[in-house]
């Protein structure tokens, strides 16, 4: 059992060093490209969450308010 899972990991080991080596690994400029492209994304987000936090606290004020609460 032990000599099986031994053998096992072994060869998972050599196909994924195998498959690494098919990688295309991204260049500076392509790189530099995909972290602007998530900053903006997360930029975009936030303020897209905040906005909507914004009017979901001024409602929930709006209708405490009307209760006296």
């Amino acid at each position: 059992m032990a000599v099986q899972k031994i053998q096992e990991t072994k060869e998972f080991i050599e196909e994924s060093w195998v498959e690494l080596r098919k990688v295309t690994w991204p260049d500076y400029e392509q790189l530099k490209n995909a972290t602007i492209v998530v900053l903006v994304f997360l930029v975009i987000i936030s303020a897209t969450i905040w906005v909507m936090d914004l009017i979901v606290r001024t409602i929930i004020d709006l209708i405490m308010g009307m209760f006296g609460a």
